[in-house]
This record gives structure tokens, sequence and C-alpha cells, in this order.
């Protein structure tokens, strides 16, 4: 069971309503459904104008699919994506090029995101071309702004991606979606995989874009310690469901999920004087294809009854702002 946690706050940018995004398997020489892979099974969140709104977890816990599915690079199996409004889900093909404008991503393997056969100026002027946008001259002078935005030079534009740095090409990257004046970003993993030295400075880059342009997050991550710095709200995810969503203060100071509570306990401490009890969990993730009745986490989580066997949770209020599945929130 799913309860929603979205808001008619008209600062509300985005809102996701059980959203379910499952991939088939298919078997035999007739090439049926043998199974599916539940890879998004019931996410409800809302996130507002100006907000990053953090999505972790371990891998394989559906977040990334939740990132695309809203920017409809994946098929929605099930429920609602609105956009200002906009049913994102069911909108045209003319109607979803029109919110592509407003609605960008930046990828988690830099390289692999950009096409190795043309420039960093063709392919961050690429979208330009797309949407009509500018006479040629025009959109040059853009790109140069944009690169500028970013910590780059605009006499880089005729090189390839090849002869940049991790760090560089992710610069790239954003650029590519801060061209497009976006009001919303989906961050998929984007510092993944830089350089931990390199990691601030992207993450610096990223808020201090936001703050200039007054953009939108949704900030996709696996490791705890990025979403604590950068985000403002965080929602935590398990085996394709949000079981955890609050501001980040309070759910870094006060977890109430067991999984949160395990997910914090594994952040680094910077002072080795700070002794931290570290919550080791029991066994593998279950497979998506087959989870686990209940409660998903009920066969990894040390304070489980036969209740969370049985029956789902449901994604409630705990108190105010602060939202978790779990029979027994704050009990562990």
């Amino acid at each position: 069971m799913t309860s929603s946690v979205t808001s008619t706050d008209n600062d509300v940018l985005l809102e996701v309503n059980n959203l379910k995004t499952h991939f088939p398997i298919k078997g035999g020489l007739l090439r049926r459904t043998v199974a599916t892979v539940k890879a998004v099974d019931g996410v409800s969140f809302a996130v507002k104008r100006g907000e990053t709104l953090g999505l972790v977890g371990e891998s394989g816990c559906g977040k990334t699919t939740t990132g695309r599915t809203v920017l409809r690079l994946e098929r929605a199996t099930e429920g609602e994506v609105l956009f200002e409004g906009h049913d994102v889900l069911r909108a045209s093909r003319w109607q979803m090029k029109r919110l592509r404008r407003d609605m960008q991503i930046v990828f988690q393997d830099p390289y692999a995101s950009l096409d190795p056969r043309i420039t960093i100026g063709e392919s961050v002027e690429e979208g330009l071309i797309i949407h009509g946008i500018g006479n040629a001259h025009e959109r040059r002078e853009r790109v140069r702004a944009v690169l500028d935005k970013v910590g780059l030079h605009a006499n880089q534009m005729n090189r390839f991606p090849h002869e940049f740095s991790g760090g560089q090409r992710q610069r790239i990257g954003i650029a590519r979606a801060l061209i497009m004046e976006p009001k919303l970003i989906v961050c998929d993993e984007p510092v993944s995989a830089l350089d931990v030295s390199i990691q601030s400075q992207v993450l610096n880059l990223l808020k201090n874009l936001q703050r200039e342009f007054g953009l939108t997050y949704l900030f996709i991550a696996h490791n705890l310690a990025v979403v604590e710095h950068i985000s403002d709200r965080v929602g935590v995810m398990y085996l394709g469901k949000v079981v955890e969503l609050s501001g980040r203060d309070d759910l870094f100071r006060n977890p109430l999920h067991p999984y949160t509570k395990a997910l914090i306990s594994a952040i680094p401490q910077p002072d080795p004087t700070v002794r931290r009890a570290r919550i080791m969990l029991q066994g593998d993730v279950p497979s998506p294809i087959n989870p686990p009745t209940g409660c998903r986490f009920h066969p990894r989580c040390w304070i489980a009854q036969e209740i969370c066997k049985t029956d789902d949770p449901a994604f409630e209020e705990k108190r105010k702002g602060h939202w978790a599945a779990c029979h027994f929130a704050g009990e562990a």
C-alpha cells in the first residue's frame, strides 16, 4: 500500500504518484513473458521549485529507473507524473517535446553520454537545433556563455570529448542540460564516476548554478555523504519502493526506518576519534523479480516481527514532514 506524499502547494514543480515501472522477462520459443522485474513498484513524492530532492539507495533499488521514468525515457507501467500540472506519462509527442525543454538530465557516465564524433560545441548546441531556438550565430554565442558558466572556455568548443578529463566531461554534460534553460534537472549519479577531489568541485558547481538560475534537482546517488551535502530533502529507496522521506537534517539526525539507519551507520567519519556503531545487514538484497511478501526489508531487518512478513507497511507521515514505511518506525 502506498500513500500519496504529493502536495497542493503551488510551489510544487513535480509530483509523482504511485509510479510503477515493470520490465517483462521473455522466454521460450514464443518469447512469452515468464517473469517481471518490478524495478519501480509504487513510488510517490513531490519536489518543490528550487529545492533538491535526493534519492538514495543500494544499486538495483530502482532510483535511476525512477528518474528515467519521470522524464519518460522509460515507459511507466502505472502511476502518474505531473510536471507543473501537465501529465507527462500521457502527453502527446508534440507536448512531450515542449516539456523536454524544461526537464533535462545529467547522466552518470560523462564520456558515454557524449558523441565522440562531434565537438563539444556541437554537442552542447544540439538541443537548441532540435527545438529550433535561435539562428547559428545566436546559438554559438549561447554555447560560449553556458560553457563559461560551467567553468570551461569558449576556445575549447572545437575539441572532442576524448580531449577532456572526466570532471571536464561532466561539466560539458551539465552545460548540455543547462543550455535549454530548464526548470528541472535529473542528476543521475553525476559524481560517482569522478575522483573524490573532483566530486566536490562538480557538487559546488551544481549548487552555484541552482542559486543563479533557480533550478530544481532530482539528485540520484548511492553515496549518502554526497546526498547530505547537496539535498534539501532525502528519499530512501529499497527494492523499488521509497521507505523513508524527510528533510535532510531530520533524516540524518533521527532516521525512522531500520534500512536508513543501516545506511547512515556506514558513512565514513572524517574524525578518527568519533566512533559510530556500524549496523551490518545480513543477507543480500532480494530479487525484484520475486520480492518478499509483506515488508520487503523484513528478511534483513533485525526488528522484524510476524506482521512484517505478511503486511506491507503503509507509507505514512510519522511526524510532520517525515514519512516512513515501517510497522515499527523509530524503534530500532
